[in-house]
């Protein structure tokens, strides 16, 4: 038995579970009740201590080291603001949808890999990270006697009450509020910085959808334009972009060494991804909790070993991310022309001793794009007249129109 359990048998005493947080955004936050107290305590949530937010996004905007951890419980603070808002003007929740939305909430990141996406299209194929919250979510409602269920429904969007499901997943939910107003505060960039509290404010439901009331509708303005200058200037930039598709390149070589049954210095968990096939097929249970040990300190620690690796690709990538030396990237409107990819590729080709089929770890494209709103599934504006509109047609801001266009760039790496 642990010590700590010892101590609390012995006096009789149980563990405070109502505590209170200090963000530095927020500032206190409340834990509601033991329930949620019990699940940020277990094993699977405070791995999201050692998943960064942001990626590589440090390497441009050295403040961004906030946590999976940090998001998620700032999610759940604004949720309570906003249950408490909706209840205040009439709307009918209950106390267990109330839960259920805290807890939704609360876990919508949970299956995040290691620097957040760079998992996704490496060693861990054909399955997202929303599946795999999914996955957490069923064990962990097993774990706690389907006190999670109504949760799972709402996470899933399969809850008849629509305004619930959309508090968890839609153009202005509660995941959205936090991080872009979290993201700004973290990076210094000033543009991000929206007024959460505001459109919180002013959330309303009208036929079971989910509502701005009209007063509202110059943050949600602000909300859309900051999505935009935020994916731009942070989540789309250069050297972000660069540093996770070289992350990418690393594990998928070191997964390609490992097939081939080349030994490589890697923690436990990691090891199991590097020399099992993984998809959706067979994540098992096994899976599941070699998944929930995995984090950023796994794969730092491993690609700090691959910089002395034998195998120049490993080595010479790893030592990029290490010491900062990326490849250079440029960005166009429009596609990269074959033959000048073709160019870069023979370039590097004479430079380093590399097969036809290596050097493409090093030269590359890609697309990135950026939607700030998609019309598809409108925020909705509610006016005087009880009436609801779509806010590219209620908003008086021509740009926020030409915000529903996506706007596609292409991009090529390779060494500088």
């Amino acid at each position: 038995m642990p010590e700590i359990d010892k101590y609390f048998l012995l006096t009789k005493k149980k563990p405070n579970k109502l505590k209170i947080l200090n963000d530095p955004i927020y500032g206190f936050i409340q834990i509601p009740n033991s329930l949620i107290f019990d699940i940020i305590e277990h094993p699977y949530f405070q791995r999201l201590r050692r998943i960064t937010q942001m990626g590589f996004s440090n390497l441009v905007y050295p403040g961004a080291n906030h946590t999976r951890f940090h998001h998620a419980i700032g999610c759940m603070h604004l949720m309570q603001k906003a249950v408490s808002v909706l209840k205040f003007k009439q709307v009918d929740i209950s106390k267990e949808e109330e839960n259920a939305l805290y807890i939704a909430i609360l876990l919508h990141d949970i299956g995040h890999g290691a620097f957040s996406h760079a998992l996704e299209h490496s060693i861990v194929s054909s399955i997202s990270h929303e599946e795999i919250s999914l996955k957490f979510m069923k064990a962990l409602n097993k774990e706690f006697q389907g006190e999670l269920t109504l949760a799972i429904k709402i996470f899933e969007g399969k809850y008849p009450r629509k305004f619930l499901c959309q508090l968890i997943s839609s153009q202005l939910d509660i995941d959205r509020l936090d991080y872009l107003k979290r993201d700004s505060f973290y990076t210094g960039v000033a543009e991000g910085n929206i007024s959460s509290d505001r459109l919180i404010a002013m959330m309303n439901v009208k036929d079971d959808e989910l509502v701005i009331e009209e007063k509202g509708i110059y943050s949600v303005e602000k909300f859309l334009i900051a999505r935009r200058l935020m994916y731009w200037q942070v989540y789309l930039h250069k050297t972000g972009i660069v540093a996770e598709n070289v992350l990418v390149h690393v594990l998928k070589r070191a997964k390609e060494l490992a097939e081939k049954g080349e030994k490589l210095f890697a923690s436990s968990s990691l090891k199991y991804f590097l020399y099992n096939q993984i998809s959706e097929n067979n994540f098992n249970n096994e899976t599941l909790e070699m998944f929930s040990k995995l984090d950023d300190y796994d794969v730092m620690l491993a690609i700090k070993e691959w910089t002395l690796h034998e195998d120049v690709v490993l080595s010479t990538l790893s030592k990029m991310i290490v010491d900062r030396k990326l490849l250079r990237i440029e960005i166009h409107k429009k596609e990269v022309e074959n033959s000048f990819f073709e160019k870069k590729k023979e370039e590097v080709l004479n430079n380093l001793k590399l097969t036809r089929r290596e050097v493409n770890y090093f030269v590359f494209t890609g697309k990135i794009t950026n939607q700030a709103y998609n019309s598809e599934k409108p925020i909705f504006i509610l006016n005087k007249e009880n009436k609801t509109t779509d806010i590219a047609k209620a908003s008086d801001q021509l740009n926020i129109q030409a915000l529903t266009n996506p706007v596609v760039k292409y991009f090529i790496c390779y060494p500088k």
